[in-house]
């Protein structure tokens, strides 16, 4: 299939996107926020409504900033159980149209629908058919785009916002495409952006006949030819429902950060704290533990270590986590800053109980069943009572609780990593 889809075939992969999500849930909850500005969130703004969105406030913003630029913006809590329960519910819908369902996080999935023509109508029917029933079982608006590959069902989507449908009819990709702005497309952000549009390069149209040679310069090989293909709308990917977890992850977006020791231990600490803590709520433990670190113009590198036993210990995976982390920026000294920073344990297997070992060796954190491995052991679950039964703020560790430069609650990450399974 996705060789068919890189060159050539039907417009049957729809996206599916909720508007504005988490405001659009909070003015269903309470009547009185509709049609007004609104931020989720806190010191920060976690999300907008595209009321407060006209004025310029967007996720990420510093709520002073944000109320500077909306006078008449509300703050409101996040509702985060009917978050999920919401998300939850439209994907139960979409997956009564197709199996082949690919949610990519709490409010947005890819379906195939190639073989639900004869029960449903035509992908466009089917589209109608979503945003139908979603507004009619959820309350909720969603856009969809229909269109023969992901990343162009994706931005068809992004088009039709707000509470719209966009079809894509592959004879007219090209003159949908040409003259949309770069910055819609995966891959390209501000630092991107600024770069195309340094060389004259505003659309994707431009994009499509700009030299390679010129793109490696200004982007680099690889992100130059992975943008190269997708303003052709050459994209291979298929639609794949979810499958069994082989890994368990978490990542942290920095904007652009100068690569500090304190900047480490606090992210990777944090990742660390989450994966183990869904590896622990799952009963599973892992033995791979793999770093990324992605710089600026999308370079990444990945640093890898298998330990001697399978592991769930917070500490100890945040342990390992700054050695690869720090291992894999000294190789790349002359990186001015870090955009992201990602954690994953795979080698999973069923969790066993603590099993003590003879004190003949070392006493190696890593190892659970010794001295140390085994108080790490205890300590975790004691946090993890806590957690259940106070919440997901009511304890932390002290490394991560008290560093700079947070701002987004721990339950908006859970959400998304809750929804990748």
């Amino acid at each position: 299939m996705g060789g068919d889809r890189a060159r050539g075939g039907a417009a049957t992969v729809l996206h599916a996107d909720l508007d504005a999500f988490y405001a659009s849930v909070e003015q269903l909850l309470d009547p009185a926020l509709r049609d007004r500005p609104i931020a989720v969130g806190g010191g920060v703004v976690l999300a907008a409504s595209y009321e407060a969105r006209a004025f310029g406030v967007g996720a990420g913003m510093p709520a002073r900033r944000a109320r500077r630029l909306c006078p008449g913006l509300s703050f409101v809590p996040g509702h985060f159980a009917d978050y999920r329960r919401l998300g939850d519910h439209v994907l139960e819908i979409l997956g009564s149209f197709t199996p082949l369902v690919e949610r990519v996080s709490i409010d947005e999935a890819f379906l195939d629908v190639a073989g639900a023509g004869q029960l449903f109508g035509s992908p466009a029917d089917i589209a109608t058919s979503i945003r139908r029933r979603v507004r009619a079982e959820t309350g909720l608006p969603i856009s969809v785009g229909v269109a023969r590959t992901k990343h162009l069902a994706k931005i068809a989507s992004q088009v039709a916002k707000p509470d719209g449908m966009a079809v894509v009819a592959p004879a007219g990709e090209e003159a949908f495409l040409a003259p949309l702005p770069v910055e819609l497309m995966w891959g390209v952000g501000p630092a991107t952006r600024a770069r195309l549009e340094g060389r004259g390069i505003r659309t994707i149209g431009q994009l499509a006949h700009t030299e390679r040679g010129l793109l490696d310069h200004l982007l680099g090989r690889t992100a130059g030819d992975k943008l190269l293909a997708l303003a052709a709308n050459v994209d291979p990917r298929a639609v794949t429902a979810a499958r069994a977890a082989r890994s368990v992850g978490a990542q942290a977006a920095l904007g652009r950060r100068r690569p500090t020791p304190e900047l480490l231990a606090s992210t990777i600490g944090s990742l660390a704290d989450r994966v183990a803590g869904r590896m622990r709520a799952a009963g599973r433990a892992g033995r791979t533990v793999t770093v990324r670190v992605r710089f600026t113009e999308l370079r990444a590198v990945t640093r890898s270590r298998t330990l001697p036993a399978a592991v769930s210990a917070t500490r100890t995976l945040a342990e390992v986590g700054i050695g690869l982390a720090g291992a894999a920026l000294a190789a790349h000294r002359r990186e001015p800053a870090v955009t992201l920073l990602g954690v994953s344990v795979s080698g999973l297997v069923p969790e066993a109980s603590l099993q003590l070992e003879l004190p003949f060796g070392p006493d190696d954190a890593p190892r659970p069943g010794t001295a140390a491995g085994a108080a790490r052991w205890s300590a975790d679950r004691a946090v993890d009572a806590v957690r259940r039964r106070f919440g997901p703020e009511a304890i932390g560790y002290a490394a991560v609780a008290f560093a700079e430069g947070g701002g987004v609650p721990d339950a908006f990450r859970q959400l998304a990593e809750r929804a990748l399974g």
